[in-house]
C-alpha cells in the first residue's frame, strides 16, 4: 500500500485544513460576519480543496471507503448550512478502526476535534496513521487483555493541533450533535509516548546519576522496543478502567471528585500493567521487563513534573510511587545521585498497587465521602498536604451539611505540592519537557542528524 503522506494530494489536504483552522472559533464554527473574516467563498474554496484531497486519497485505503463518503457528506453539509457549528455524527459513526486491527494499517482521519493535552479548541485536524498490531500484542489481546477498543496507533503526519503534547486520538473529542451511545475505538499514539520517554528518561538519568543495569540502557536507546512496551502498558492500562473491584463506574463518568481520586485510578491502572508484566517477563516476554522500566521512570520521572500544579493527577501518581518507593528503601536519594534496588522494586511496587486494590475494595462498602477520606489518608501517608490544606485537617474542618460535591470546591489546586527533590529536578528538566511538544521519531532523527 502507498503511503498516503506522499501522495501530493495530502500535502493539499494538510495545506487546506491549516488555511481553515485560524477562521474558526472555539466550538469550530466560522463566523462569516466577525470583524476581518474571509469571504463566504473564499471559505468554500478551502472546503473544496479538503474534499477534493479526500476523494483523491481514498482510493489508497479501501478499509476508509465508507468513513470517507460521510466525511465527504459532512464537509458538505457543514459548508452548505453557513460553516456553523459543526456536526461530524455521521462520519464519527462511519468510522471503525478498531473492526479492522492489521499492523501497519494506515487510516487517514479528518474531523474538527480537540485534542486532549493540545489544542482546547474543536479546530479542523487532518491526521494520517497506521496502526500498531504486531502478532505477538494481538494474541495477547485474545488470550489475556481482551480490550477489543483499543487501538496503539503511530504518526505519519498531522495538522498543528497534534503539534502539541497530545498522545491520543478519541472520539469523544470530535464535534457531534449528541454524543453516541456508546464508543467503539480509542487510540494512543505509541511513538510519541515512546519518543518523549526517551527523551526525558535519559535526561533524568544523566541528571540524577542513575545507574541503569545495560539492557533497559539499551532500551532507552531503541524506539522501537519502546514503542513495543508502550503499546502493550496502553492495552493493559485502558482495559483496567473497567475491571476489578471498583466502586464507581467506569472513567468516574459525570462523577465529581478531588483530583487524588483520578490520580489512584490513573496510578492504580499503570500499576496494573506494571504486575501484569511481571508475569509476562516470568513467561518469556521480552517486552514485559520493557513495561516495568518504562511504568516506573515515565511516572517517577515526567509525570511529576509535567503541567500546571492544578488538580494534576497525573503527577499526583507519580510522586505518590516515587515516595512510596522512597519510604520502603527501594529508591534512595543520596549523595546527589539516585539509587534504585532493582531486584526489591517489583516487590515493592506491586505492594502499592495491591494497597490500592484494598482501598477500592473497602470503598464498595463505604459511604462516597468516607471513601474520599480514606483514599486521602493513603496518599497523605507518603506524600505531604499543603500546610494550607482544610482537607489534610480532617473531617471536622469541613461543613460535613454540604453534599460531598460541594466540599470539592475545599480542594486545593495543588493539595500535594512537590517535594525539595522534585522542585529540584522540575528545574533541571523544563527545558527537555518542553523541547517534547509535538515530538515523533522522525521528528528526534531529523534533530539528531
Amino acid at each position: 500500500m502507498d503511503r498516503v503522506v506522499e501522495h501530493p494530494a495530502w500535502a493539499a489536504l494538510k495545506a487546506a485544513v491549516e488555511t481553515i483552522r485560524p477562521w474558526q472559533s472555539a466550538d469550530g464554527s466560522i463566523d462569516l460576519e466577525a470583524e476581518g473574516a474571509p469571504p463566504g467563498p473564499a471559505v468554500r474554496a478551502e472546503f473544496d480543496l479538503v474534499i477534493a484531497a479526500v476523494e483523491q486519497l481514498s482510493p489508497l485505503l479501501p478499509h476508509d471507503a465508507a468513513y470517507h463518503r460521510a466525511l465527504v457528506a459532512d464537509l458538505r453539509k457543514w459548508a452548505d448550512t453557513g460553516f456553523g457549528v459543526p456536526d461530524f455524527l455521521d462520519s464519527l459513526l462511519a468510522f471503525q478502526p478498531a473492526a479492522e486491527r492489521a499492523d501497519g494499517l494506515q487510516h487517514l482521519v479528518v474531523f474538527p476535534m480537540y485534542t486532549q493535552n493540545g489544542n482546547p479548541d474543536r479546530n479542523l485536524e487532518a491526521v494520517v496513521l497506521r496502526v500498531v498490531w504486531p502478532e505477538w500484542l494481538a494474541e495477547l489481546e485474545r488470550t489475556r487483555y481482551d480490550n477489543p477498543l483499543f487501538l496503539g496507533i503511530t504518526f505519519e503526519d498531522f495538522t498543528a493541533g497534534y503539534d502539541t503534547n497530545s498522545a491520543v486520538l478519541f472520539p469523544e473529542t470530535i464535534a457531534v450533535r449528541e454524543a453516541p451511545e456508546r464508543f467503539s475505538w480509542g487510540g494512543i499514539f505509541c511513538d510519541r509516548e515512546a519518543a518523549r520517554f526517551r527523551r526525558v528518561t535519559e535526561s533524568a538519568v544523566a541528571t540524577l546519576g542513575l545507574q541503569l543495569p545495560d539492557d533497559i540502557a539499551d532500551m532507552i536507546g531503541d524506539q522501537d522496543r519502546c514503542q513495543q512496551a508502550f503499546v502493550l502498558w496502553d492495552m493493559v492500562h485502558d482495559r483496567t478502567h473497567s475491571h476489578g473491584d471498583l466502586p464507581f463506574d467506569p472513567f468516574m463518568i459525570k462523577q465529581r471528585q478531588p483530583f487524588w481520586m483520578y490520580g489512584l485510578e490513573e496510578l492504580r491502572c499503570d500499576l496494573t500493567a506494571f504486575k501484569e508484566a511481571v508475569k509476562l517477563e516470568a513467561d518469556g516476554y521480552a517486552q514485559g521487563r520493557d513495561v516495568q522500566f518504562a511504568v516506573l521512570f515515565d511516572r517517577m520521572f515526567r509525570f511529576p513534573v509535567t503541567g500546571e500544579r492544578v488538580r494534576n493527577y497525573d503527577g499526583l501518581g507519580g510522586q505518590l510511587l516515587f515516595a512510596y518507593l522512597h519510604k520502603h528503601e527501594v529508591v534512595r536519594w543520596t549523595d546527589n545521585t539516585l539509587h534504585i534496588d532493582w531486584d526489591r522494586a517489583p516487590q515493592i511496587t506491586n505492594q502499592l498497587c495491591g494497597e490500592i486494590e484494598k482501598l477500592y475494595r473497602d470503598g464498595i462498602d463505604r459511604p462516597k465521602l468516607v471513601h474520599w477520606f480514606a483514599a486521602y489518608e493513603l496518599v497523605s501517608t507518603y506524600l505531604a498536604p499543603h500546610p494550607g490544606s482544610v482537607w489534610a485537617k480532617g473531617p471536622d474542618a469541613l461543613d460535613l451539611t454540604q453534599p460531598p460535591r460541594k466540599l470539592v470546591d475545599d480542594v486545593l489546586a495543588d493539595e500535594f505540592p512537590l517535594s525539595m527533590f522534585y522542585e529540584a529536578l522540575a528545574k533541571k528538566l523544563r527545558g527537555v519537557i518542553a523541547s517534547t511538544k509535538g515530538i515523533t521519531p522522525a521528528r528526534t532523527e531529523q534533530v539528531a542528524a
